[in-house]
C-alpha cells in the first residue's frame, strides 16, 4: 500500500488496540519490502523515540509499506 494508505491503516490499529497491545507493542509504518523493513526495524528498536511515522520513507525504494506490530523490548 501507499504510504498514505498505510498511515490511515495504523490510526485505525491504533484506535482498535486495546491498552496492553499499545504498552507492549511497537505498531509500525514499515517498508514492504522484506529486506528493507528489517534494516527499519533493526535501527528503529535502537532508539524507536528517535522515529517517526514518515521515517521509513528513507529505507523504502519502491513506495510500498505495511502496517506491522511487534513486541517492544523489555529493560529487566
Amino acid at each position: 500500500m501507499k504510504y498514505s494508505e498505510a498511515l490511515e491503516y495504523k490510526k485505525e490499529a491504533l484506535k482498535k488496540a486495546d491498552t496492553s497491545v499499545l504498552q507492549n507493542y511497537h505498531i509500525i509504518i514499515t517498508p514492504a519490502d522484506t529486506g528493507e523493513s528489517a534494516k527499519y526495524i533493526e535501527d528503529f528498536s535502537k532508539n524507536p523515540d528517535d522515529f517517526s511515522d514518515s521515517s521509513c520513507k528513507k529505507y523504502c525504494s519502491n513506495d510500498e509499506y505495511e502496517v506491522m506490530s511487534f513486541k517492544k523490548e523489555t529493560e529487566d
